[in-house]
């Protein structure tokens, strides 16, 4: 594996491979946290059902799963990694489930959604202010800390709006 580097970044590729992971590794610019498979979670489905009402969010047995996949470490998945895991729980849950599910953890807060491009998102349990490095190769996002990039002469907005956030994606492909 070729690494990616510039004179602020340097970043060993992760494997594309699903496999199991414990945590987050630190690296020299951030927080890399590749798309894997949980076996064992280790936040019990108590906390889990605990965390959703403090969202706003009824915990449903399947909403419950589906943070169990999601909560239990930082990481970057799609809707149909998520369902996957989920089925491979035992519990069967279907893909209009998982979607609705996913935009309505989104749109409370408790993930973040992540769009490369029209046909690719992924769905990311760390919500603190960060941004992503994502290899077009294999597929894999990680995180960068906020900190480490630095954005100047930001645009005037228009009139009547204030600034949300700023997301940044950056893209890069394996040397060959």
């Amino acid at each position: 594996m070729q690494a990616f580097s510039s004179s602020s970044l340097q970043l060993q590729p992760a494997e594309s491979k699903i496999r199991p992971v414990n945590g987050a590794t630190k690296i020299e610019f951030g927080y890399t946290a590749p798309m894997i498979y949980i076996e064992n979670n280790s936040i019990s489905r108590d906390h889990i059902r605990q965390l959703l009402l403090e969202y706003a969010i009824r915990p449903t047995s399947q909403r419950v799963e589906i943070a169990s996949v999601l909560l239990t470490q930082p990481q970057h998945l799609s809707a149909d990694q998520v369902m996957a895991n989920v089925n491979r729980l035992e519990v069967i849950v279907s893909k209009a489930t998982v979607y609705n599910t996913l935009n309505l953890f989104a749109g409370k807060g408790l993930i973040r959604q992540v769009i490369i491009d029209s046909g690719k998102v992924f769905y990311d349990s760390n919500t603190a202010n960060h941004h992503h490095i994502f290899n077009e190769d294999t597929g894999v996002l990680q995180d960068v800390e906020a900190g480490k990039i630095t954005i100047e002469n930001m645009p005037a907005l228009p009139d009547g709006t204030e600034r949300a956030g700023v997301d940044v994606i950056i893209r890069v492909r394996n040397k060959t």
